[in-house]
C-alpha cells in the first residue's frame, strides 16, 4: 500500500509544517496598500495643551442653521365627512343640511309603486267596487318623504319598492 488514502499520512517534504511568513514579509506582501500621509507639524486643531499634557479646548460641534422665518402663514383646512344617511319608514334625528340646525325629520305618505301594484292585484281578484283603493290609505304600503319642520327642505326619500 504505497498510495496514500484518507486514513494515511502523506510522507515527503510537502507534509512538513512550515513557519509563517515574518512581519516584513508579510508587509512587503501587502505593498500595494497606500500608507497614511504623515502628520502636518505643528498645531492644526487649534489645541491648546495644559500644564498635564492634555487638551483644554473642546472639539467644535456642528451647530445648525438658524431657521429661515416664514412670512407665509400655515392655513389648516378642516374637512368634515359626512356618512350617508339611511331613510326608512320613521322619523331620524340628523343635521340638517340645508339650515344647518339638529331636527327630527318630519314625514309625508305618497302613492309608490308598492301602493299602484296592490291596487292592481286587488283590482285583478275583483275587488273593483271600491276596495282596490284601500292600498292608497294605508301608510305601510306607501313611499315616505323625509322633510326639515324648520325650512321644510326634502331630505331623503324611502321607497318600499
Amino acid at each position: 500500500m504505497s498510495v496514500p488514502g484518507p486514513y494515511q499520512a502523506a510522507t515527503g517534504p510537502s507534509s512538513a509544517p512550515s513557519a509563517p511568513p515574518s512581519y516584513e514579509e508579510t508587509v512587503a506582501v501587502n505593498s500595494y496598500y497606500p500608507t497614511p500621509p504623515a502628520p502636518m507639524p505643528g498645531p492644526t486643531t487649534g489645541l491648546v495643551t495644559g500644564p498635564d499634557g492634555k487638551g483644554m479646548n473642546p472639539p467644535s460641534y456642528y451647530t445648525q442653521p438658524a431657521p429661515i422665518p416664514n412670512n407665509n402663514p400655515i392655513t389648516v383646512q378642516t374637512v368634515y365627512v359626512q356618512h350617508p344617511i339611511t331613510f326608512l319608514d320613521r322619523p331620524i334625528q340628523m343635521c340638517c343640511p340645508s339650515c344647518n340646525k339638529m331636527i327630527v325629520s318630519q314625514l309625508s305618505y305618497n302613492a309608490g309603486a308598492l301602493t299602484w301594484l296592490s291596487c292592481g292585484s286587488l283590482c285583478l281578484l275583483g275587488c273593483i267596487a271600491g276596495c282596490c283603493f284601500i292600498p292608497f290609505c294605508v301608510d305601510a304600503l306607501q313611499d315616505v318623504d323625509h322633510y326639515c319642520p324648520n325650512c321644510r327642505a326634502l331630505l331623503g326619500t324611502y321607497k318600499r319598492l
